[in-house]
């Protein structure tokens, strides 16, 4: 007899049912690309209104990122702990409030504050979101919608640029923040509406929950379903408020080398990754580009994302997640390498930083989807959040050392070299330590399956 998690997980795909969370739960995520891409945006017209100096313009670009670090350890956890739909709500509400706060401040101290705030709330949104769509999906279609997942990125990314192109000539980044407010408010109203985790909820001991909504799943999708029974719950000693940071200890001792190499992953590749999103139109404003030109060249390179995660969502279930990983990993890392070499070229520049918009787009992906499959239930949202916490500390540091110290001193190709080298690094660690997931059930204990080869 089938248990209610394997009911899920062989359900058929239905867009009126899992396509419903799959598209909530990208609009948010849509939003936390654009305040990401928002922040290279607003440093020039910051500069220009305060008059900031380097070091203070990339310690706004830090604020955000320091606070998207602390949210995604935070809310991942907590998401693990109260449950996934919460946590799907709250951390949008927090991002709009603290969102419009920022454009009211009246000083460069308020608006580091509230940018902090409000990336505690944003960063809450892709550990969250990915746990949440991941126990929803079909075993069959789960690669390929937890990478697709991803094209709200690019699209969000490029949503920002077109409109802080559009309302370039009112030159006020205060605009461009409030801009971006009502309609994450308009999701998170809708995020409402999503059930909780049926996954959540059985591993909770939350039977009647439970059995509610996964009926509710089978009679939506129209799926022929014998008889089921619900499995024990986990023990969740280890997951109450009181052990909040046994939450870190758990994602080691499950597997040292699983967190290791989705660490490294995490780390290197999304510090290639927001440090171009960052400054790419501040270097190309020093390199003499128009503003106007500048902010269209890095639209296009987000633009051509969309057609990555495509690619990814494609490749992932063809090739293996590892395989993409790797591939794209090393593309992307040679394409900035390139451009910094041939910058004062603009036809030949805009072919690499496109190459590295789309590969980019497609490890991006592949490593979201990747991580949620690598942990339990009761420690995915967790292993997902640790680990983007990490890379956002990792990620908050390119605005000042990038801006202040790496491309000043060390000039604009070994600082993308060496950034590149790590990433090369993590690759191999991937190579040797990570397991590969493609086809596999969430929480699939087969024996001699990997999920038990812990050591």
């Amino acid at each position: 007899m089938k248990t209610g998690d394997q009911v899920i997980q062989d359900l058929p795909w239905r867009w009126n049912t899992q396509g419903k969370i799959f598209i909530i739960g990208g609009l948010g995520y849509m939003f936390d690309a654009w305040d990401v891409g928002l922040t290279g945006f607003l440093l020039p017209l910051l500069a220009k209104d305060w008059g900031l100096s380097g070091f203070q313009l990339g310690l706004f670009g830090s604020a955000g990122l320091i606070g998207m670090a602390v949210g995604a350890v935070i809310w991942g956890t907590i998401a693990d702990l109260i449950g996934r739909k919460r946590a799907f709500t709250y951390t949008l509400l927090i991002f709009s409030i603290f969102s419009v706060l920022g454009a009211l401040s009246p000083s460069y101290g308020w608006l580091l504050i509230s940018r902090f705030i409000a990336g505690i709330g944003l960063g809450g949104c892709i550990p969250v979101d990915y746990s949440m769509v991941a126990e929803f999906m079909p075993r069959k279609n789960r690669g390929a919608v937890l990478t697709a997942l991803d094209v709200w990125w690019p699209i969000g990314l490029t949503v920002c640029g077109i409109v802080s192109v559009a309302l370039l000539p009112l030159q006020s980044w205060r605009i461009l923040l409030l801009f971006m407010v009502l309609p994450a408010l308009l999701v998170f109203w809708v995020r409402r509406s999503v059930p909780e985790s049926p996954l959540f909820l059985i591993r909770r001991g939350r039977d009647r929950e439970a059995r509610e909504v996964i009926q509710s799943l089978v009679d939506k999708t129209g799926a022929s379903v014998e008889n089921w029974t619900l499995p024990l719950p986990a023990d969740s000693s280890k997951t109450s408020f009181k052990g909040f940071f046994r939450q870190f200890k758990s994602i080691w001792s499950f597997n040292w080398k699983i967190t290791f190499t989705v660490w490294s992953l995490f780390v290197t590749i999304l510090l290639l990754y927001y440090g171009v999103i960052t400054w790419l139109p501040t270097i190309l404003v020093n390199q003499g580009y128009p503003a106007y030109k500048a902010y269209l060249f890095a639209t296009s390179m987000t633009a051509i994302g969309i057609a990555g995660v495509l690619a990814a969502a494609w490749l992932v279930e063809v090739v293996g997640r590892k395989w993409v990983i790797g591939a794209s990993g090393f593309i992307s890392s040679l394409a900035m390498v390139l451009f910094t070499m041939q910058i004062e070229t603009p036809a030949l520049a805009r072919i690499w930083i496109l190459v590295f918009g789309f590969a980019s787009q497609v490890v991006i992906p592949a490593i979201y989807c990747y991580a949620p499959e690598v942990y339990p239930t009761l420690l995915r949202a967790s292993g997902f959040g640790w680990a983007s916490f990490a890379s956002r500390i990792g990620a908050s540091l390119v605005p000042v050392i990038f801006g202040t110290w790496l491309w000043p001193t060390l000039g604009l190709t070994n600082t993308f070299s060496i950034i590149g080298s790590l990433v090369l690094f993590s690759i191999i660690i991937m190579v040797f330590f990570g397991p590969e997931t493609r086809g596999k059930a969430l929480d699939q204990r087969e024996s001699g399956d990997w999920y038990n080869n812990r050591d």
